[in-house]
């Protein structure tokens, strides 16, 4: 195990109990030279098992995995665990209390930073630390996200397709277990470095997902968010599941094109024409787009490129030129 990271963690991470700490990541600031930067961590031990890492808060604007998993770490007693659960319930801590996407500390994109370097700015620090000190000692990662600020998402639990077999089964059955309404597949279209990739080449069953948006935020997206207790029963890691089973058999989809992913053709303010779930033929108007500086213009048309079910879109009317507006699955078998 890579053990050079500059960030040190004042709880123990082997032994049983519960302790609650912090990540500590060292920063120089213009209000102090030396100072650290804290991450909350909760470990939850009893005995031999397997290990569960849960991270909320990868991006700021995100709340379904803070709430959700504050509440767990909180709930959660070793009598109920076999094995260990590690709770980082706001991985990018800077982002989420400055309610950003984005750490406001370096402007990086918490989940485009992974691996990460030991000497790299706070985001690509912690990404470091959590790659080379935590997710070695997984069997399970969970990365809960939403749409955040920018986007509407149906919730879901959500993977890459991955070429080895065993895994991706491993995979699905979690997925399965949570009891979401859907599973997604996806594919990178912004770039690389994120945490799910770096866990899933580490050869742990990881699942990402897409539970709403910081708009629809509510009873029912956590709800469906908390729901991951039934996965660490799956794993073997509760005793008990959770009291909400979610749905039986969620609908699988997936966006494995480019072109399920529709960037606006142009800036302004975008008027969607369907709702989450609706399906939509290629070529057709899933919106358009009006000018603030020319009203004399038509609106500019946002046509599909592929057929499925509009699974995400824009939650910002105001929208630049290359933003994505929407996103098309397919329900396919797995």
């Amino acid at each position: 195990m890579n053990d050079d990271s500059l960030v040190t963690i004042d709880v123990d991470l082997e032994g049983d109990g519960k302790r609650f700490g912090n990540l500590a990541v060292p920063q120089s600031t213009n209000s102090a030279g030396w100072a650290k930067y804290f991450i909350p961590i909760t470990v939850i031990s009893n005995g031999d098992g397997p290990t569960a890492i849960l991270f909320g808060g990868n991006h700021g604007d995100e709340y379904e995995g803070p709430v959700t998993l504050l509440n767990l770490a909180r709930e959660l007693t070793p009598d109920q665990v076999h094995g260990r659960v590690i709770i980082i319930p706001m991985l990018n801590h800077p982002a989420v209390v400055a309610g950003t996407r984005l750490s406001p500390i370096d402007g990086a994109n918490m989940n485009r930073a992974f691996p990460g370097r030991r000497n790299d700015s706070i985001t690509g620090m912690i990404a470091h630390f959590i790659s080379s000190r935590v997710l070695p000692l997984a069997d399970l990662v969970i990365d809960i996200h939403s749409g955040g600020s920018s986007m509407h998402m149906l919730p879901s639990v959500n993977m890459h397709r991955l070429e080895n077999e065993a895994q991706m089964d491993l995979m699905l059955a979690a997925a399965r277990a949570w009891g979401a309404p859907y599973i997604f597949l996806y594919r990178d279209i912004a770039g690389e470095g994120l945490l799910p990739s770096c866990a899933e080449q580490m050869g742990n069953v990881t699942l990402g997902t897409e539970m709403g948006s910081k708009a629809q935020f509510g009873r029912e997206t956590l709800l469906v968010t908390a729901r991951v207790r039934n996965v660490l029963h799956h794993a073997g890691i509760l005793s008990e599941p959770g009291s909400d089973p979610g749905v039986a058999e969620p609908i699988v989809v997936a966006a494995d094109d480019e072109q399920d992913y529709i960037m606006a053709p142009a800036s302004g303010i975008f008027e969607p024409f369907f709702e989450l779930g609706d399906p939509i033929a290629a070529c057709e108007r899933v919106g358009q787009i009006h000018s603030l500086e020319h009203p004399e213009r038509d609106p500019h048309p946002v046509a599909a490129r592929s057929n499925g079910i509009l699974f995400a879109r824009r939650s910002i009317p105001l929208t630049r030129q290359g933003e994505c507006v929407a996103v098309l699955t397919r329900e396919v078998s797995s």
